[in-house]
C-alpha cells in the first residue's frame, strides 16, 4: 500500500507485536530525552527524504521506547494517518514468514522504499541483518535504510554483505546504549534498571554507506557529527549515492561464443578460463561502458559453453553463475519469464530471427515449357471444356435432324472442330442451323481469351525461364516430399530447446520430432546435395555462409528465408539480481541506441568478419557460380532447348498416328476376312 505523500509503515519485531495504541508519554531523564530525540531526527530525515516511501521500521524489542518515539514523530510531521500492521517474524513457520515477506515491500506500484532499522539493543545487530536477508533487501537496491545504534557497530554493519547491492544506507550512532523499556514505567524505574543516569551522551554521529569509493570496493563515511539536542539537524547530503563512476572496480564477466554478438580467444585450455574478447558487438559495448563508468573486467568462458536451463529452479549454464551470484554479469543471453525471476536482464539488441537456410531454388526443365503457362488444374479444364463443346455441338445437331430432316454431323466432326478452333486453324462450321451457329459463335470467343491468354504467358516463360519455389517458412519445410532437416547442437542449450520441444503448434511438433543435430559446415555441405535444409538464426548463418560459399560479389548457392520466426522478443545481457549498476547500465545503453551506434556496428562488424574470414580462407566459389549462371538475364535467342517441348509433341503426333494407322488396317483386315 502506498500513500502520496503520505506513509505505510510495517513494524516488525522479534517477537509478536502489541495491538495497542502508540503512546506518546514522554517520561524525565537523559536517557527519554535521547530516545525521544532519536524520534525527532528520523522524523525529520523522514519529512525531508522519505515523502510518499513505502516505510519499514524494524525493532528487536516490541516494547522499544526508540521505534515508539520514531512512529510518534513521523506521525508529528507528516499529515497522515499512520498504518501499523503488527506481525510475527522468525517466530512463525516457514510457509508463514514467506507469505509475509512477499507483502513487505508493498506491490509493484511502489516507486520508493525505506527501511528504518532499530540497532539499540545489545543483540540486535545480527538478527537485523538475518531478517532483512531473508526479506530480499538485496534485490532493492535503491532501498533507502536508516539504522539507529551504537558507534562501535557501525563499520561491521555498514560493509556487511546484506549491503552489498543497497545504494543507500546511513548509520546514526550514539556512543552508549538507549535502553528498550515500555513507556508505561516510571522514571525512577528506569533509571534503577539501566543505571545509565549520567551515563548518555548528547553527540550523534551520522555515517554512510559508499558503494564503489573504496577503489571500487565499499567504505564508510562519516558525513556528520551533531549535538543530538540541538534539532533540526541539516540532512541534506544524506542520500547522495549514485553510481556515476565505479571508481575502477573489477567486473567479473561470464560469456559464451555466438558472432556477431561476442567472440573470443580462450588463454588456457581450463574449463572456465579467461578469454580474450574479440572485436564484436558485445566487445564494443561493453569497452564504451567501462569506459564511460571508469571499471575493469575479467572475462571467463562459461565451462559448459551453455546459456542456462531451468532443473527445479535451480538453473545451469552462465544464468545459474548470476543465481548463485559468482558474476556479476554476461555477454548475450536471451530472456524469458523463468529467467527474469533471478536475473535482472538488459535489453540490448534486437533478437535473431530463426530462418531455414536451403538451396537456391532451380531452373525448371524447359521441355515443360509448352504446358507451363497454364496450371494443371487449368488444363483439365480446357479438355473437358473442349469434349463438353463436342459432345453439346453433336446432340444439338442430332436433335435439329431429328425435327427438321436435315443433315446431321458425325461425333468426330464436333470434336475436331472444337479441338481445331481452340489451336485458331478451325475447319469449315459444322452446322447449318441458326443454333448451331450460336454455339460455334461463343465457343470462338472462348478460344480466343484462352489462346491469348496462353500465347502471352508462354512467351513470358521461354523468355524468363521458371524456377521451383523457395522454403520461406516451417510450414513450407515439413510440406516438402523426402525432405531432411537439422539444426545445430549449441542451440538446443537454452531458450530454443524450450521454444521447440515445449511448442504446441503441430508444425513446429513436426519440425522438432524430424530434426537432426549437426555443425553448420556438415549441414551446409547436404544442403548443397539437395533435399536438406538448415534451421539456424539469420545474422549467424548469413556470416557463414558469406565467409565460406560466396563469390567475389557476393553469390552463393543459398537461400536464407525471409521470414523468419522470433522465438525470443530480444537480446541483451544478464545481471545479477540487485545489481546497484544496473540503471547506469540502462541509461548508457539507451545514448548508444538513440545515437544508432549498436546498429551501425552490428552492420560493421559482421562485414569486417566476413572480410576477414574470406582473406584467411578464400572460399570455393564453385557451387556459387553455377547457380549465377542460371540468374544470367541477358537476352538469349530461343534454342533448341527451348522449343524442345514442340518437337517432343511433334514425335507424340506421329506416335498416334501411327498407332491409329495400325487399328485402321487391322479393323479393314477384319472386315475382309468377314
Amino acid at each position: 500500500m502506498v500513500m502520496s505523500p503520505g506513509y505505510h509503515i510495517v513494524v516488525l519485531a522479534a517477537t509478536v507485536m502489541s495491538s495497542a495504541p502508540v503512546v506518546s508519554q514522554i517520561m524525565d531523564g537523559p536517557v527519554v530525552q535521547v530516545a525521544v530525540d532519536v524520534g525527532v531526527m528520523v522524523g525529520q530525515i523522514v519529512e525531508y527524504h522519505l515523502t510518499g516511501c513505502h516505510l519499514v521500521l524494524f525493532t528487536t524489542t516490541p516494547r522499544s521506547y526508540v521505534s515508539t518515539n520514531i512512529i510518534r514523530h513521523v506521525h508529528m510531521n507528516v499529515e497522515t494517518g499512520l498504518v501499523v500492521e503488527e506481525a510475527w517474524v522468525f517466530s512463525q513457520d516457514q510457509l508463514a514468514q514467506d507469505f509475509f515477506l512477499r507483502g513487505l515491500w508493498g506491490d509493484i506500484t511502489t516507486t520508493c522504499r525505506a527501511l528504518i532499522l532499530d540497532l539499540t539493543t545489545s543483540n540486535s545487530t545480527d538478527l537485523v541483518l538475518r531478517w532483512a536477508e531473508a526479506a530480499g533487501l538485496w534485490r532493492m537496491p535503491e532501498t533507502r535504510v536508516v539504522a539507529v545504534g551504537r558507534r562501535a557497530r557501525v563499520k561491521d554493519f555498514l560493509l556487511h554483505h546484506t549491503f552489498r547491492n543497497t545504494l543507500h544506507v546511513i548509520y546514526l550512532a550514539f556512543q552508549d546504549l538507549i535502553p528498550h523499556v515500555s513507556p508505561h514505567h516510571g522514571n525512577s524505574r528506569l533509571m534503577k534498571i539501566t543505571g545509565l543516569e549520567a551515563s548518555v551522551s548528547e553527540r550523534v554521529w551520522v555515517y554512510l554507506r559508499c558503494m564503489y569509493c573504496n577503489n571500487g570496493e565499499a567504505d564508510v563515511q562519516p558525513i556528520h557529527q551533531y549535538n543530538i539536542t540541538s534539532v533540526p539537524q541539516p540532512t541534506d547530503n544524506l542520500f547522495t549515492e549514485q553510481v556515476k563512476t565505479l571508481m575502477g572496480r573489477e567486473m567479473t564477466v561470464v560469456a559464451v561464443p555466438y558472432f556477431p554478438y561476442v567472440d573470443y580467444t580462450p588463454l588456457s585450455d581450463e574449463p572456465g578460463g579467461l578469454v580474450q574478447l574479440k572485436d564484436s558487438i558485445d566487445t564494443r559495448i561493453l569497452e564504451a561502458f567501462a569506459t564511460a563508468l571508469n571499471f575493469t573486467y575479467e572475462i571467463r568462458e562459461e565451462p559448459e559453453k551453455i546459456w542456462g536451463m531451468n532443473e527445479n529452479g535451480t538453473f545451469t549454464g552462465m544464468v545459474g553463475q548470476l543465481q548463485r551470484e559468482e558474476t556479476d554479469f554476461t555477454t548475450i543471453t536471451g530472456i524469458s519469464a523463468e529467467r527474469l525471476v533471478i536475473i535482472e536482464f538488459l535489453r540490448t539488441y534486437p533478437s535473431d530471427l530463426m530462418t531455414v537456410t536451403s538451396l537456391k531454388p532451380s531452373l525448371l526443365p524447359q521441355l515443360l515449357s509448352l504446358i507451363r503457362p497454364f496450371e494443371g488444374d487449368l488444363w483439365v479444364a480446357l479438355l473437358l471444356s473442349v469434349v463438353a463443346w463436342g459432345v453439346c455441338m453433336w446432340v444439338l445437331q442430332r436433335a435439329w435432324q431429328w425435327v427438321t430432316g436435315g443433315l446431321g454431323i458425325k461425333f468426330s466432326t464436333s470434336i475436331l472442330y472444337g479441338w481445331g478452333a481452340l489451336l485458331e486453324q478451325p475447319p469449315s462450321v459444322p452446322s447449318a442451323s441458326d443454333s448451331g451457329r450460336m454455339l460455334v459463335g461463343w465457343w470462338l470467343v472462348f478460344c480466343l481469351v484462352i489462346t491469348t491468354g496462353f500465347r502471352s504467358s508462354l512467351i513470358a516463360h521461354m523468355t524468363v525461364q521458371g524456377k521451383t519455389l523457395p522454403i520461406k517458412t516451417f510450414e513450407d519445410l515439413v510440406s516438402q516430399d523426402n525432405w531432411k532437416w537439422a539444426t545445430e547442437p549449441w542451440l538446443l542449450k537454452g531458450i530454443p530447446l524450450d521454444f521447440f520441444s515445449k511448442n504446441t503448434n503441430p508444425v513446429v511438433q513436426k519440425l522438432y520430432k524430424h530434426m537432426e543435430v549437426l555443425g553448420a559446415d556438415e549441414a551446409l555441405h547436404k544442403v548443397l546435395k539437395g533435399g536438406f535444409s538448415l534451421v539456424d538464426f539469420e545474422n549467424y548463418i548469413n556470416i557463414i555462409v558469406a565467409s565460406r560459399y560466396a563469390d567475389q560479389h557476393g553469390n552463393n548457392p543459398f537461400y536464407v528465408s525471409k521470414r523468419g520466426v522470433s522465438i525470443l522478443a530480444t537480446f541483451g545481457w544478464s545481471l545479477r539480481k540487485g545489481a546497484p549498476f544496473y540503471t547506469r547500465f540502462q541509461q548508457l545503453r539507451s545514448r548508444l541506441e538513440d545515437a544508432g551506434l549498436i546498429s551501425y556496428w552490428t552492420k560493421e562488424v559482421m562485414a569486417r568478419r566476413v572480410k576477414e574470414n574470406r582473406e584467411a580462407n578464400p572460399p570455393n566459389s564453385e557451387a556459387a557460380q553455377a547457380f549465377t549462371s542460371q540468374d544470367d538475364t541477358r537476352e538469349k535467342p530461343l534454342g533448341m532447348q527451348h522449343m524442345q517441348g514442340a518437337f517432343y509433341l511433334l514425335f507424340l503426333g506421329f506416335f498416334l498416328a501411327f498407332l491409329a494407322l495400325l487399328g485402321e488396317k487391322l479393323t479393314h483386315s477384319r472386315s475382309l476376312a468377314l
